[in-house]
């Protein structure tokens, strides 16, 4: 809970650095309740209160009153959880301002997917199916959602997704370096820890584990398939292992940040945001990207 921090990348409010957004108001909403701004129950008897969902409608009257109310022009986005808040609360922030005003979302590195783990265990499943229930998330997701799958289930941003009305933008590497780490290869489902090395750096990684990981890529693209097909989304898949693109200006907008098709990540958000193109990309399959910035981990002592 840092007093200050860098508003870099699609914060910063240099031109050079953020063509597109640069002279925008920039607001960091800041997240500490663990379900992405959705929960809203308690445990008297240990006496825990999760308020997500009241923070979120809190903080939105109180920037509405500060003058987000007459905005012509707004876009939610947010990275890791926050790109997941993003896609759970866009249409309820579209709700926020007259028809009138161009309201957008954007998820950075939200795109968690419910997918096997290398033991072939549920792991991210698990996990959320713990938070929705321990934060009764369940009243706060898409009735869309909620009407025909388990709550868990409607956690997952490809059950969600393709109804969304709101333009939606997801930006997400291929080879998420977070889901690597905690959804696909955990300790937990590597006892052996035959994934140890190949989880802190994809160089290490033995040809059968990146056959592994190209399945998982696989299911990425198989979850955005009927949401790309709407034209007033945008997609931006980079064949990367990294976690959060958008606020770092090294891969946001900068001489050597990720590109495809010689686009970089700010020019694609800005295209689909004004509408001066349409924005679908998607990488080859690694290792064809040589323009990533790929995350290495040190080793934990």
């Amino acid at each position: 809970m840092e007093k200050n921090i860098a508003f870099t990348g699609i914060l910063s409010n240099k031109a050079e650095e953020n063509p597109d957004f640069f002279n925008w108001n920039r607001v960091k909403l800041r997240y500490c309740d663990g379900a992405s701004f959705t929960g809203d129950g308690e445990d008297k008897a240990r006496q825990l209160q999760f308020r997500g969902q009241r923070i979120w409608l809190s903080a939105m009257e109180d920037l509405k009153s500060k003058g987000m109310r007459y905005a012509k022009q707004a876009l939610l986005s947010g990275c890791s959880a926050g790109g997941l808040a993003a896609i759970l609360h866009c249409d309820e922030f579209r709700g926020l301002f007259p028809r009138t005003t161009k309201v957008k979302c954007l998820s950075d590195a939200g795109l968690f997917l419910d997918a096997p783990d290398v033991s072939g265990g549920r792991t991210l499943r698990n996990l959320y199916n713990g938070v929705v229930g321990l934060q009764g998330v369940q009243h706060n997701l898409p009735r869309f959602c909620t009407n025909h799958l388990d709550p868990t289930s409607c956690f997952f941003p490809q059950n969600l997704i393709a109804n969304i009305q709101t333009p939606l933008f997801i930006l997400n590497a291929a080879y998420d370096s977070w889901q690597i780490q905690s959804s696909l290869a955990p300790a937990s489902a590597d006892p052996a820890g035959f994934w140890h090395e190949c989880r802190l750096n994809h160089a290490k990684c033995t040809p059968s584990q990146i056959n592994f990981l190209q399945g998982f890529r696989n299911q990425m693209l198989n979850a955005v398939k009927r949401f790309s097909m709407s034209n007033k989304n945008g997609l931006f898949i980079n064949s990367c292992f990294a976690h959060c693109q958008t606020e770092r200006q090294d891969t946001w907008f900068a001489d050597d940040s990720p590109v495809i098709g010689k686009k970089a990540i700010a020019i694609a958000v800005g295209d689909w945001y004004f509408d001066r193109t349409s924005v679908k990309a998607v990488d080859c399959p690694y290792p064809c990207d040589n323009s990533c910035h790929n995350l290495v981990f040190q080793r934990a002592n």
